[in-house]
């Protein structure tokens, strides 16, 4: 056997290193030459780095329905430092929650980018990658909408990172953010900040005002110490905790600076506010946050110009009607709440909104209760989650009998009662609405079925769970409810609540926001609720919210208190009282209360979102002169005497006998005067029926002649579930 000689042995070795070193440089020099290649080619358009873009922000200008300006948000008020003025525990504060290895990198960090990628992969999404230097450059010169978040958008944030770190000290790059930053309010810059909140020269706040300053340009307005104290505290608690980690301060500091009141300190704001933004406040609060959601765009730093859906006009009528002591609407006290949302019903677009009353800080972009606060609504859910699914569902008409009898919930047996504590036998679905009553309400969800009712409110925009209940109350928002009710104005189409139109971006660009709009229900669905409830305000329980020769349609709502509630419950009374309504053109939805729950509206309040209803349509219609129309019957729909009926379906179960009111004692043994007349079939030679011509379903004629039904406005007084009784003749 031959030896191998010993240099060929040394060779093979020599080539299995060569090969292996070839292929781990390969794998390295080959994706960094592309790599290189491509951050070449994404970087050759950069913009130029310009000093003053650090420095400036642009305000943004609002317009109203008719695009007429009515205010700018954003108008700079600044005062600046040099960089040797920073602060030392401010720089301690900002580089411990922003950018611990400022002071290290380039303008890039990939130590950084490494740590906030595990952090990701880990579920924890809080760590950013970006440098404080680049969070600087991308708020100068960048859009920050999603979309925009690309490969290429990033290589150029971080190349002029790069450039500006090369350029300028570390100092002078802090002083570019210390000084640019928006902290709330129309502030800008710390500096400016420190004086306005504190009323004090900047290097003389403490440990815990510094960190607070620190921590508000993430979120501007949500860590608003006058608006969100309980966000700003916790913001300003997690700069302190990443101080004490960063070994900036001692345990003894931190836990000293974390017991202090957020609120100490805090001098009150000088109101700037001019007497719009008071009158928009809530109205611009939205706008804000759609804003946001649609563009990505920050309205106090980006220049845009956008037109909202608000009428100015009708703003500040009802912004009046609740604020001033001289209205028509007499409130109890300051205390008292309500919140109100109009709609344009063709659109969506929200025309007016009021989310409170007697501001104590009026301007500052307060709670919006018309939005924010879900409360219940009492009975205007019955046309929502009990009667207008089974109408969708089994075709039924106004005709419809439903027993008013003795009735327990299926699922705990309870009782259920009406608001007189009394039982009128058999109704219609008609009179059971404008009388407001339970148990028919029930009996209508149960043959729908709540998952059919989840689904049909859901097309609504309302995304509660359905239980029995439901179809008597549940909570929503005016905003939601005005929205879920503006399918039965047009011919059962839904819009989603909108506040902007438009927006003009700075470069010159604009985006368009088209109503959206989606099938809710049937056209016959949406008509013969809306002529139910046109009775309601005729004669029903909605009866002080007529207006003299307007044909509208609407529903009224009372809540209660549990059982359980009555030894917290101060006075006696409801804790909720809603109404909601409508025309051809708006609908308008209102809620009174108190923010503390168990303060109750007395009954001689609880005509006040009756009132304030009244007075805002009145105003609406007269104001601007609008034509008063009637809703069209579609093709598919017949009346037999009062009542409405789809085509086909007018053979519906009617009982023998039924008693028109009682206890629960003599509900079968006490005769009534005044028993329900069962419909009149189709085919009876009383009726005529006459084939409608063709029309339109969202369209309306004109009914300015045609006399009200109801020409007395005086509120009469509820009785004590807080329903205003049918008048008895």
């Amino acid at each position: 056997m031959k030896k191998q000689h010993p240099n060929k042995k040394g060779d093979k070795k020599r080539n299995k290193v060569t090969i292996i070193l070839v292929t781990l440089l390969t794998l390295i020099f080959v994706p960094l030459i592309i790599g290189t290649g491509v951050f070449m080619y994404f970087i050759k358009d950069t913009p130029e780095l310009v000093y003053s873009k650090l420095e400036d922000t642009q305000s943004s200008n609002l317009f109203d329905v008719n695009n007429q300006f009515f205010m700018t948000i954003g108008v700079k008020k600044r005062e600046t430092i040099p960089p040797n003025q920073i602060p030392p525990v401010l720089k301690d504060a900002i580089l411990s929650i922003e950018d611990r290895r400022f002071e290290k990198h380039i303008g890039v960090d990939p130590i950084r980018i490494t740590g906030a990628a595990i952090s990701n992969l880990k579920g924890n999404h809080t760590q950013g990658g970006s440098t404080l230097t680049q969070q600087l450059i991308k708020l100068s010169y960048f859009s920050t909408k999603q979309e925009d978040q690309t490969y290429k958008r990033k290589a150029q944030e971080a190349w002029l990172s790069i450039k500006l770190e090369k350029n300028k000290s570390k100092d002078e790059i802090l002083t570019y953010y210390i000084n640019r930053v928006y902290m709330a309010n129309g502030l800008y810059g710390m500096k400016t900040a420190a004086k306005d909140y504190y009323n004090k020269d900047f290097d003389k706040l403490n440990l815990s005002q510094y960190a607070l300053l620190a921590g508000i340009p993430q979120a501007p307005n949500d860590y608003d110490p006058y608006v969100h104290p309980d966000n700003a505290k916790k913001r300003r608690d997690l700069v302190l905790k990443e101080m004490l980690e960063n070994k900036k301060i001692s345990d003894a500091q931190y836990n000293e600076a974390i017991a202090v009141p957020i609120d100490d300190g805090l001098v009150p704001l000088k109101n700037k506010n001019t007497d719009k933004q008071m009158i928009a406040d809530n109205y611009i609060n939205e706008v804000i946050k759609e804003v946001k959601e649609r563009t990505k765009k920050d309205i106090y730093t980006d220049g845009l110009d956008i037109y909202t859906n608000i009428d100015m006009e009708a703003q500040t009528y009802l912004y009046n009607l609740v604020n001033n002591d001289s209205s028509a609407i007499n409130f109890p006290d300051n205390k008292f709440q309500t919140a109100a949302t109009l709609i344009d019903v063709k659109t969506g677009y929200v025309r007016a909104e009021i989310g409170g009353r007697k501001s104590e800080k009026p301007g500052q972009l307060e709670l919006n209760r018309a939005v924010e606060s879900k409360r219940d609504i009492g009975s205007t859910s019955k046309p929502l989650v009990a009667y207008g699914p089974l109408i969708e569902e089994a075709n039924y008409g106004s005709g419809q009998i439903f027993v008013d009898e003795p009735y327990n919930y299926k699922s705990s047996n309870k009782p259920v009662y009406n608001y007189d504590k009394a039982y009128r036998g058999g109704l219609t679905m008609r009179e059971s609405l404008v009388d407001s009553r339970n148990i028919p309400a029930l009996k209508a969800l149960d043959e729908a079925g709540t998952d059919k009712a989840k689904e049909f409110i859901s097309n609504l925009g309302l995304k509660n769970d359905v239980y029995e209940s439901t179809a008597i109350s549940m909570q929503a928002s005016t905003e939601q409810l005005a929205a879920a009710y503006t399918p039965f104005a047009n011919g059962g189409v839904y819009y989603r609540p909108s506040y902007i139109n438009k927006v003009v971006y700075a470069d010159g660009t604009e985006e368009k926001f088209e109503p959206e709009g989606k099938r809710a229900m049937k056209e016959s669905t949406a008509y013969i609720i809306t002529d139910m409830l046109k009775d309601v305000i005729n004669r029903g329980t909605g009866s002080p919210a007529g207006v003299p020769g307007l044909i509208q349609a609407g529903k009224t709502g009372t809540s209660n208190y549990s059982d359980d509630d009555v030894n917290k419950i101060k006075g006696f009374g409801s804790p909720d009282i809603t109404f909601v309504g409508y025309t051809p053109k708006y609908s308008l939805a209102v809620w009174t209360g108190y923010d503390e729950y168990f303060q109750a509206i007395p009954v001689y309040n609880q005509q006040l979102a009756m009132d304030i209803y009244r007075n805002f349509m009145t105003y609406l219609y007269q104001s601007k002169n609008l034509e008063i129309t009637d809703w069209k019957l579609p093709n598919n729909i017949i009346k037999i005497g009062n009542e409405v009926y789809i085509k086909g379906h007018t053979n519906q179960y009617t009982p023998k006998t039924y008693y028109y009111e009682s206890s629960e004692e003599d509900f079968y043994t006490k005769p009534s005067s005044r028993a329900v007349e069962p419909p009149k079939s189709a085919s009876s030679e009383s009726v005529e029926e006459k084939e409608p011509e063709k029309q339109e379903p969202e369209e309306s004629t004109p009914a300015s002649s045609q006399p009200s039904n109801n020409n007395n406005n005086e509120a009469t007084a509820p009785n004590d579930s807080g329903e205003t009784p049918p008048k008895k003749e």
